[in-house]
């Protein structure tokens, strides 16, 4: 079973996803008027089991961002082996993982389009699987890390590339324009870790394969980020981690391909679907 919070007929809905339609889920719940409530409340397989044989009730819906009010977001860079010699600025592969927040605001959802300020044209892409917190925790052992895990989603890592190199230590401020990125098209329950040990991560520009690699290959496996993170803060059921990028980003191509209007780029990850978006420029 799979969730998404989506919109139709203006308003905002939450629900089980079929191949017919939606499933809306809101008026069941109504002590989870969103799907952030229902992963807080470890509410996920009651929402499945109140979907199971009921009828479509949306059709021809617009996804939104899967989690449109969540509170926290960590990024983790640069976390496959190659990833740093894309740098090529001869420094040794970190020790630590590198993190930054991003904001909601910062996301779209899936078949919707990512939007190129006309600050600048360096919009990029980056294919990554996002991980949900079910069950929160501090100092969290990588041993009993995936018990923390409610769900898992895609990510298009969305970034405007010169504005992060603005600063000398931080990337906050390429990262987090306006619905840069997208996040979803759905949260797929994880209930097997070969859901992330066995995944592989394939990004496409209109068609072409620009990233393709497995999640076992991290320098950082997932475990560790959750161990990592949770060491300096507490974990909260509805926080999401992405978990980082392969090589093959816009950037580091000779010359670099940075995203324009019209292009489309897929995320997939087999047992979790496949997150599109086309590219438009932001309307002023």
């Amino acid at each position: 079973m799979k969730f998404a919070t989506f919109t139709s007929g203006g308003k905002t809905f939450y629900g089980a996803v079929t191949e017919t339609g939606m499933i809306a889920l809101n008026d069941a719940f109504p002590e989870w008027p969103t799907l952030f409530d229902a992963v807080q409340a470890d509410g996920l397989a009651t929402l499945a089991q109140a979907a199971e044989g009921k009828p479509v009730t949306h059709t021809g819906v617009q996804y939104e961002m899967v989690l449109p009010n969540a509170r926290r977001i960590l990024c983790v860079g640069v976390n496959f082996p190659d990833r740093n010699a894309e740098y090529k600025d001869g420094s040794e592969q970190p020790k630590y993982m590198s993190l930054f927040p991003r904001f909601a605001s910062g996301f779209t959802g899936h078949d919707r389009p990512l939007i190129r300020p006309p600050e600048s044209h360096q919009l990029d892409y980056e294919g990554e699987v996002a991980i949900v917190i079910g069950k929160g925790g501090r100092r969290i052992p990588q041993a009993s890390a995936y018990d923390h895990i409610a769900a898992l989603t895609l990510c298009n890592e969305g970034t405007i590339r010169d504005w992060v190199r603005h600063a000398k230590f931080n990337v906050t401020q390429g990262k987090n324009w306006d619905k840069s990125g997208a996040i979803g098209p759905w949260l797929v329950p994880f209930t097997d870790a070969a859901q992330l040990d066995e995944a592989r991560i394939i990004t496409r520009v209109n068609g072409e394969v620009r990233q393709d690699d497995v999640l076992s290959r991290m320098m950082h496996p997932v475990r560790r980020e959750i161990e990592y993170i949770s060491t300096f803060m507490t974990l909260e059921p509805g926080d999401i981690i992405v978990t980082g990028t392969p090589t093959g980003s816009g950037a580091r191509l000779d010359p670099p391909q940075y995203l324009k209007p019209g292009d489309v780029v897929e995320v997939e990850v087999a047992g979790i679907g496949t997150l599109r978006n086309t590219v438009e420029d932001e309307v002023l």
